[in-house]
Parts: C-alpha cells; sequence; structure tokens
C-alpha cells in the first residue's frame, strides 16, 4: 500500500465517494468501467485535447476519468473509496434492517435508496462483496418492478466489463432473470441481449466458464425456434475458438435440448421431427471432422466428437428404431451404424498416420486424441450390434497402437495398459 494511499482522510475519501456516486447518477448509461494508475490521466488529457464536452469537464478530476459512457477510476483512491462505501453501506444498510423499517413508509423509501447508492458503488469497487448483493435483492424483491429489474441487469454488466469471472455478478443476474420471468409472459428479448453479452465478454475473456455456464442455463427459457437460431450464431465463433471446450459445451446444451423437443413429441409428426434432429447431428458431425482435419491436436474438437457419436450410436438409433419400428426392420438401423463406425475409423486413422512424417506437438497430440477417441469407441457399440463392428474397431486399435508406439514410445507402457483395458468384455 502506499503513502498516498493512507494519507486520504476520512472526510475526503467520503468526498471521493460523493463524486463517483454523483458521476453514476449522472450518466446512467455507463456501460464500462475500468481502473488508471495516476500516471496516464495526463496521457489520457493529452489524447483528447480541446474535445471535452462541458459535461465531460465538470467529471474532470485527477481522481475519476469519464468519456463516451466509460468511466476510469484512479487506483490511487480504491482502497480509502471502498472503506468509505464500505461503511456508508453498512451504516445504510443497519438502519434499512431495523425492525419497522419494511412499513412502505416514505423513510423506509430513503433508507432503501441510501442502500442502492452505496451498494452500487461499492460493488463497482469490490465486486465479490455478497452482503451488497443480497441487500439489493432484499429491496428489489420487496419492488418487483421491470425498471428496476432492468437497472440490476445493467448493474451487474457494469460490474462484468471489469470483472468478467465474477461468480457473484453472474448469479446475481441469473436471479434477476428469474425475477422477469414470473411476471413476463416472453423472454425472448432478454435470451438474445443475454447470448449476445456473453458472446461479448467472452471475446474478451477467454476461457471464462462462469459466462459459458450462464449462457448454458440461459438455454432452459429458449424456444425451439431460438435454439435453433443460437446454433447457427454460435457455429461461427465456435469455429475460430476451437481451443475453448465451454463454446462447445454451450452447443451440446442447445442440441440436447432440441433433443428434448423430439422425446415429447408423440403426434404424427414425430417422424418428421426426428428426421430433421437428425440431419442437425449429421451437419454438426461433418463440422467437427473439417474443423478436426483443420486444427491439429485439439482436444476439445475430440472430446465434442464423442458427445456427437455417443447420442448418435445410443440415443438417436434407439429412437429412429421406435419411430420406424412397423415400416422399417433392425437391420436397417445396424446398417447405418456399421457405416458410422466405417467412417469414424478411416477419420481415426487419417489422423493418426499424419504423424509418421511429423514430430511437431500438435500432431503428436492429434495421433494421441484420435487413439483416446478410438478405445473410448468399442465401449460405446450396444451388444445387440454384434461382433462385426466390434472386430473392427479391435483391429483398428490395434492399427493405431503399433503407430502410438512408433511415434511415443516413451509411452508404450500406457499404450498397452489402456488397449488391454478397453479390450475386456
Amino acid at each position: 500500500m502506499s503513502t498516498r494511499e493512507n494519507s486520504y482522510t476520512e472526510a475526503e475519501a467520503l468526498n471521493l465517494l460523493a463524486q463517483l456516486e454523483r458521476i453514476l447518477d449522472l450518466d446512467p448509461l455507463i456501460d464500462e468501467v475500468g481502473f488508471i494508475h495516476p500516471s496516464q490521466f495526463a496521457t489520457l488529457k493529452e489524447e483528447i485535447g480541446d474535445s471535452l464536452s462541458l459535461e465531460d469537464r465538470v467529471h474532470e478530476s485527477t481522481s475519476f476519468w469519464i468519456r463516451d459512457h466509460k468511466l476510469g477510476i484512479s487506483t490511487q483512491i480504491l482502497i480509502p473509496v471502498y472503506k468509505a462505501a464500505k461503511h456508508a453501506f453498512i451504516s445504510a444498510l443497519r438502519q434499512y434492517k431495523t425492525p419497522g423499517n419494511f412499513s412502505g413508509k416514505s423513510q423506509d423509501d430513503t433508507l432503501a435508496i441510501e442502500v442502492m447508492i452505496h451498494s452500487k458503488a461499492l460493488l463497482l469497487l469490490s465486486c465479490d462483496f455478497a452482503t451488497a448483493w443480497n441487500s439489493r435483492k432484499l429491496i428489489v424483491s420487496n419492488k418487483r418492478l421491470l425498471p428496476i429489474l432492468m437497472d440490476e441487469l445493467h448493474l451487474s454488466a457494469l460490474v462484468l466489463s471489469y470483472s468478467p469471472k465474477s461468480e457473484q455478478a453472474w448469479s446475481h443476474r441469473r436471479w434477476v432473470i428469474n425475477m422477469i420471468a414470473r411476471n413476463c409472459s416472453t423472454l425472448q428479448w432478454i435470451i438474445e441481449r443475454e447470448s449476445e453479452l456473453v458472446e461479448k465478454i467472452a471475446e474478451r475473456s477467454k476461457m471464462n466458464y462462469r459466462a459459458w455456464n450462464h449462457r448454458c442455463w440461459l438455454v432452459s427459457f429458449m424456444t425451439r425456434e431460438q435454439v435453433l437460431d443460437e446454433l447457427k450464431k454460435s457455429r461461427n465463433w465456435s469455429g475460430l475458438h476451437v481451443a475453448d471446450n465451454s463454446c462447445f459445451h454451450y452447443r451440446r446444451r442447445l442440441m440436447l435440448r432440441n433433443l428434448e423437443g423430439f422425446c415429447y413429441t408423440q403426434d404424427n409428426n414425430s417422424s418428421g421431427y426426428f428426421v430433421e434432429t437428425y440431419q442437425i447431428w449429421k451437419e454438426e458431425l461433418d463440422w467437427n471432422e473439417s474443423l478436426i482435419k483443420q486444427y491439429v491436436g485439439r482436444e476439445a474438437l475430440w472430446l465434442h466428437r464423442r458427445f456427437l457419436s455417443m447420442y448418435l450410436i445410443k440415443h438417436m438409433a434407439t429412437h429412429l428404431l421406435a419411430v420406424s419400428c412397423q415400416s422399417k426392420p433392425k437391420a436397417s438401423v445396424d446398417i447405418d451404424i456399421d457405416s458410422l463406425m466405417d467412417h469414424e475409423l478411416c477419420l481415426v486413422h487419417s489422423c493418426s498416420t499424419t504423424i509418421a512424417d511429423a514430430n511437431f506437438e500438435d500432431f503428436q497430440a492429434q495421433a494421441i486424441h484420435s487413439a483416446a477417441y478410438m478405445l473410448w469407441l468399442t465401449k460405446q457399440i450396444p451388444e445387440y450390434q454384434g461382433i462385426d463392428i466390434q472386430e473392427k474397431l479391435r483391429a483398428g486399435v490395434g492399427d493405431v497402437t503399433r503407430m502410438l508406439k512408433r511415434s511415443c514410445p516413451d509411452r508404450s507402457s500406457l499404450w498397452d495398459y489402456l488397449v488391454g483395458y478397453h479390450s475386456e468384455p
């Protein structure tokens, strides 16, 4: 902690807090918060020059910077302002929770406003202050007005602009959406905005599990049309971020959601629904194969393929048999899975043999991932398929194992163990 940070008096800290809260009140459209080193303020002023508006000049100081609805806070004042905001918030919350302050009188409204003002400033300085989030839930749940709920979404988005992995902010966002869902017949416009927000944050914050987990949670509110639209829109992003398993997990959640609709369809159109769903699955498999060949050694792509293959083998084949049991014999289903296995064997073989003339780690990783996929595949074939497919797979495993021993001889014992384990019935 610097000497300057300790030099602020209590009155100065309260004055800085008042400035921050005034800025937030005067510009409700602020959509991004950042923290700036004091030495950067002079540079920012030089870059802007005389183009500052009258409103921006009012806000201009050595502690805060606001421009185009972007707020910068000096790192030098963080600790004193945080302490002042925490003290003000705790004091206001204690008064608000005093017995008798829930009667809906004007004094109670004034206390609630104070809690909301101070908690907002506090959360912009310390995003994981759970008590501040919970106090806002308490007050909002007593109001249950859509504008207030939308303000909460705006605040959480503001927090996520500087702390995109804040679990408290994402959790609060889900709580708000659940509150809106109780009073709103449709959430399509909310879902669309949320999906766009997650994609925007994921672009800036790589491998953001919490953001993608939030997007997966939204799927349960989607209609089938939205699910299909999200599959189309997220495909391009996923194709450009093949190392991020979270985006493929999101696609898996969408595909399962679409599959749920087929499971609950009992009318005469169930056969047509299945054909469309099956086509979506096949297109995803083909697209995944093209990515595997284009981006060598990406484990997320092979894990995604496991999911696709598993549901084609087990779930989709079962429903195909149920839908067409009166007009299509069981042997036809076997032939489809047999063709799928032949194709998978060719893919694994092509990906594994690529390493023969290459010593790069990505090619070695590709061979290892394809071999692991082959070993996994041998355990996924239903028993009623007979021994033909199993024999093909075991023969393929043998070829892949010999190749792995040549390319990665230091792991020969591991390959022998895995092959022996997966060869057991």
